[in-house]
């Protein structure tokens, strides 16, 4: 298992019409940087292809106690209060956060001492939030997953809830019981098919 991210966030973010961008250079210039070197593991930022006004990313740590102690290094910190107030005029709906824990990170999935390398640009990276009742994780390995290997479909990571309470309150988390997955797709014809 990935030694940085056995407790991972993966948030969505409803952002005022045509502030993606703004918020995406944020990311870029600010936050990524500025998040790593307090402890996090930023695994990827997403746009979302069906909505220009949604932004997806995800970020990961060493453990429960890792994540607190990253959060607030970083939210009390001074990269996050020089730039908290555009990043938040760019969002309506920031809340919208899973606490997840990965029960497979495949080999492509971004690792800590990887460089970060440009992303093919037409590369989509594909994935699915499903509620997840008990037995559904069961039912994803032994149903889900051969169809989704039939379609030349390999996960780049599955997730699922962690079952527990919110250790940095500052930042509210759904409390749903989900198990999401995400895989990598040359383009949007793969995606597509």
């Amino acid at each position: 298992m990935n030694e940085c991210c056995s407790v991972a966030d993966l948030r969505q973010y409803t952002l005022h019409p045509g502030q993606r961008d703004t918020l995406i250079d944020l990311f870029d210039e600010h936050f990524v940087e500025g998040q790593e070197v307090c402890g996090m593991h930023i695994a990827g930022q997403f746009r979302d292809l069906d909505d220009p006004d949604r932004f997806v990313w995800l970020r990961g740590f060493r453990s429960l106690d890792a994540r607190a102690e990253a959060l607030k290094a970083f939210y009390y910190g001074p990269t996050w209060r020089a730039h908290a107030e555009a990043a938040n005029a760019t969002m309506l709906d920031s809340d919208n956060a899973l606490l997840l824990e990965p029960i497979h990170l495949g080999p492509d999935y971004p690792q800590v001492s990887s460089p970060r390398t440009a992303v093919a640009p037409n590369t989509v990276v594909g994935g699915m939030v499903h509620p997840a009742d008990a037995g559904f994780e069961e039912h994803f390995r032994q149903e889900m997953l051969p169809v989704l290997g039939e379609l030349g479909i390999s996960p780049l990571a599955i997730f699922r809830s962690l079952r527990v309470p919110n250790n940095f309150p500052a930042l509210p988390l759904r409390d749903d019981t989900v198990l999401v997955w995400l895989a990598r797709f040359a383009d949007d014809s793969a995606y597509g098919s």
